[in-house]
């Protein structure tokens, strides 16, 4: 086969990445080129012969291949001593192999949520975390990094969905810090609602007999019954491959009937789970190896003068794409193996070079390692953050709407009202069309300083929508232009930000090449939303499928706000099965801001002001 219609297409994609510095050499290495701080085989396992020849004698026993599913005979013994072996280790009922830490993560949320349930997530959480959630259809929210007061605040809104669940990594892939997971599971036993924990960095290195992040919190007895499930991957400190769901009995027995990644693949073959067997044993008894460990971990952050992490995993930030790749290119040529970690495996602004310490490694090398990571540094004059910084805290609240003139330039008056009492604010309408004038309305009605009001991207005097009122005029709106705005405004703006989108969620701002509607400036930007709609007679459709989009987008809104005559019926339904809170805003007569103040003190916008 030598190429098909779609390569112009996609070679056009790859060209994108490569001048944003982001292409991946599809070359791919068979091994770490120089002494490895980059894999993760953290107690050097992978090469241990006693799993080696348990893996074999499996193969000789067993043969290659597993040859289906594990509910069509793809199984063998070695697969149940492997899970009976982790369940002890971790002390929890039951295990159930996955061939890989993806499959185990997005299998195990989507068996456990459905829509009408609520997930929170660190938004440091690994990827497979967030495809799992997508998968689930659950209500996703997504907090800043161990930010639990807004953690707890969310719990307490979702208060009326059918299922809540806490996920979280015990250590952070990236970062290398720790979840506070005693702290964790007092909050979801407050709410009665679970957690669910990933030890893929964790397992092999921390707790009794490397049993965990979990085991290391020594979290109270009195609160461990909010604990759903553990995920130990066999492809880190374990070094071989696979990952285990560990858990009760009953969960077990759920996700043999419901993980669609468990039950319609092939089994990892009995090899597998013969070394990983062999390996739990191995880990269990390796505390030399992980005193060893500690060791070179304390050496290399003693020698970067930084705090000495959770496990193994040092970032070393340098923000620029490119730059990452220059390191790790001066240092592969000194001799050592440091991988550039760049968007979208980190967030954008935060590439740089991700250390991971191996209990093999010597003295020597680790030595050698920092000096030349701080002469490679020092030629570039980078000085570089050895701790991620955390995304920004506020992010642009958005304004969207089911359809036009059903009161978002209202409720964005409110919400400018609301932020001003709670700091400084801006108010900004990307795209005007017709005569009207949203931003001074906005203005007037929630009774703002000049200085709180951000003049719009684009006038058109046509009253129609953005691509319409544009070719009216011989224009065009970017996406791209559109986009850096909101960068700016977001950067410039001291505390929060409204934005006021035009018309209803897919209103299209071009459809040069393709239709570019206002529901990709969200999707491809960190925003916040709240739906605008109106109360009467046909909402609950309009509502929900706008909803449903958003959500389809990874556009998670935070509220609902129904404008107009009250409908107690319609209040009653979307409160029910719209997944977010339900605000009711009145025809204000007249609408003024000592109206405004009343209604906002009548109603509690937290939700909303995570």
């Amino acid at each position: 086969m030598t190429g098909s219609f779609l390569d112009a297409d996609l070679a056009a994609g790859l060209e994108r990445r490569r001048r944003a510095g982001l292409l991946r050499d599809d070359a791919l290495p068979f091994e770490p080129s120089g002494v490895d701080f980059g894999t993760n085989d953290y107690l050097g396992l992978a090469r241990d012969p006693t799993i080696a020849a348990a893996m074999a004698c499996a193969a000789h026993e067993y043969g290659s291949g597993a040859r289906s599913a594990r509910l069509l005979a793809g199984g063998s013994p070695w697969h149940a001593r492997a899970e009976t072996a982790v369940a002890e280790w971790l002390q929890s009922e039951a295990a159930l192999l996955f061939p890989s830490g993806y499959q185990a993560n997005v299998g195990l949320l989507a068996a456990l949520l459905e829509r009408g349930d609520v997930v929170l997530s660190d938004r440091d959480n690994h990827a497979s975390w967030i495809d799992g959630m997508r998968m689930s259809r659950a209500r996703v929210v997504v907090h800043d990094h161990l930010d639990l007061a807004t953690l707890e605040r969310e719990l307490h809104g979702a208060a009326g969905a059918r299922r809540r669940l806490v996920v979280t990594e015990g250590v952070f892939s990236m970062r290398g810090d720790a979840a506070p997971l005693a702290a964790l599971a007092a909050l979801c036993c407050r709410y009665a609602t679970g957690l669910v924990v990933d030890e893929a960095h964790a397992t092999g290195l921390l707790g009794a007999s490397g049993a965990g992040a979990w085991a290391a919190a020594a979290v109270p007895a009195h609160l461990q019954h909010c604990l759903v499930a553990r995920i130990v991957t066999g492809g880190k400190a374990l070094g071989v491959g696979g990952a285990f769901v560990a858990g009760s009995r009953v969960l077990r027995r759920h996700l043999v009937n419901h993980a669609r990644s468990f039950l319609f693949t092939t089994a990892p073959p009995p090899a597998v789970a013969a070394g990983l067997w062999r390996a739990v044993a191995v880990c269990r008894a390796a505390d030399p190896l992980r005193q060893r460990l500690r060791a070179n971990v304390e050496r290399l952050a003693n020698g970067l003068r930084v705090q000495v992490p959770a496990a193994a995993i040092l970032p070393v930030v340098v923000g620029d794409a490119e730059l990452a790749v220059q390191l790790a290119a001066r240092l592969r040529e000194a001799g050592f193996y440091v991988p550039a970690v760049r968007p979208p495996t980190v967030p954008k602004g935060q590439a740089g070079l991700r250390l991971v310490v191996h209990a093999q490694q010597s003295e020597a090398a680790i030595d050698g390692l920092l000096r030349h990571l701080q002469a490679a540094l020092s030629e570039r004059s980078v000085a570089p953050t050895l701790t991620p910084p955390s995304p920004r805290a506020i992010r642009p609240l958005v304004v969207v709407g089911t359809d036009t003139g059903i009161g978002k330039t209202v409720v964005s008056a409110l919400l400018l009202r609301s932020a001003l009492a709670r700091g400084a604010a801006r108010y900004w309408k990307p795209v005007q069309t017709g005569s009207d004038d949203d931003t001074a309305t906005v203005r007037t009605l929630a009774a703002a300083p000049a200085s709180a009001i951000a003049t719009p991207f684009a006038r058109f005097a046509l009253p129609a929508s953005p691509h319409t009122a544009a070719a009216a005029e011989g224009a065009s709106l970017a996406l791209a232009a559109i986009e850096q705005a909101l960068r700016d405004l977001q950067a410039a703006a001291p505390d929060r930000l409204v934005v006021e989108m035009a018309g209803g969620l897919l209103v299209p701002y071009s459809l040069d090449v393709g239709p570019v509607t206002q529901a990709d400036l969200l999707a491809r930007n960190d925003v916040d939303c709240v739906l605008v709609a109106r109360s009467g007679l046909g909402t609950l459709n309009h509502s929900l499928l706008t909803l449903e989009a958003m959500r389809a987008r990874r556009v998670q809104p935070l509220a609902l706000f129904l404008v107009g005559e009250p409908h107690a019926a319609n209040v009653a339904t979307l409160r029910a099965i719209a997944g977010v809170p339900v605000f009711e805003v009145p025809v204000f007569a007249p609408p003024e801001a000592a109206a405004f103040d009343l209604w906002l003190k009548q109603n509690d916008l937290a939700p909303v002001w995570r």
